[in-house]
């Protein structure tokens, strides 16, 4: 369900687009956005929406209620919020004016980094440096053309601006966070020198002494990914080295980085690598010989 109230003046800027084939292959994709300068009545208010919205404000103060969550959206922060949680925003009470750029936008990429902006789904008013806001007039144009260079483009911008998000958030953490940051860092550096061992999530729970739903939830938003995804990403890393340096047997190789036998090897190498072990190995073997040869 949607209400709004749109008071926003004439100059406002409103694009919508139906994202396509080459869009939705992207990280980033972005399905509404604009600039609006909005009066004092401007309000929205809607319970659902399958996608996440940023804001930019640049002028005035807007005001978001998501839950528990009330924000006042100042000049020269963003905020990042996931529509499927009920929300509204508005003009701040007593202000004149909120003047922001918006983008709805989705993705894997964007699901990844909205769990380092707002961890456990906590909003937060984040300070940005004024260039943002050339990022965002970048995005717009591109969105409003809607050719394949321009969709890349645009994915690429939505990549740059929640990268400075995200290492804005990472900067202002405080020092639980902190403590958990460097607990995950030790984690994952734990599964890179024993990638080879059985390893279990029993064990990174006993380094870290952390619940296992805390210790997960805290993973995925510092690495980026789940342990088990790391473990395979790390062992599937090693086994390229050695099928590209080396002329181990694959079932060597296989054993000596965790993976225990041949067939499973070579079914999570490539669904990991997108290739085979063998065709990995042959490519290897064909780019040292066109080196040779020059």
């Amino acid at each position: 369900m949607l209400t709004y109230n749109l008071d926003i003046s004439e100059d406002s800027l409103w694009i919508r687009t139906t994202p396509g084939p080459t869009a939705l292959a992207q990280p980033y994709y972005v399905t509404e956005a604009g600039r609006f300068r909005a009066g004092r009545r401007f309000e929205t208010s809607r319970t659902h929406k399958d996608s996440f919205l940023l804001f930019l404000t640049t002028e005035g103060e807007g005001q978001l209620i998501q839950g528990e969550y009330v924000l006042r959206m100042t000049p020269g922060t963003a905020v990042l919020i996931d529509c499927r949680t009920p929300q509204k925003y508005r003009t701040a009470p007593g202000a004149d004016c909120w003047e922001h750029y918006w983008v709805h936008m989705d993705g894997a990429g964007v699901r990844a980094l909205f769990e380092i902006i707002d961890p456990g789904g906590r909003p937060a008013a984040i300070p940005v440096s004024e260039t943002l806001g050339e990022i965002f007039d970048h995005l717009l144009h591109r969105v409003e053309q809607e050719t394949a260079s321009a969709v890349l483009s645009a994915s690429l911008d939505v990549h740059r601006i929640l990268q400075r998000l995200a290492s804005a958030r990472l900067r202002e953490l405080p020092g639980a966070d902190r403590n958990h940051r460097e607990l995950m860092e030790t984690a994952a550096d734990y599964i890179r020198e024993h990638y080879a061992e059985d390893l279990h999530i029993e064990t990174l729970l006993g380094i870290t002494h952390l619940s296992r739903s805390y210790f997960l939830r805290l993973f995925r938003q510092h690495m980026g990914t789940t342990p088990y995804n790391f473990l395979l990403r790390t062992r599937v890393t090693r086994a390229r080295e050695l099928l590209e340096m080396t002329d181990l047997p694959v079932a060597v190789i296989a054993e000596r980085v965790g993976f225990g036998n041949e067939t499973n090897f070579s079914s999570r190498f490539s669904a990991v690598a997108g290739i085979t072990p063998s065709a990995c190995r042959r490519q290897a073997i064909a780019r040292a010989g066109d080196t040779s040869r020059s």
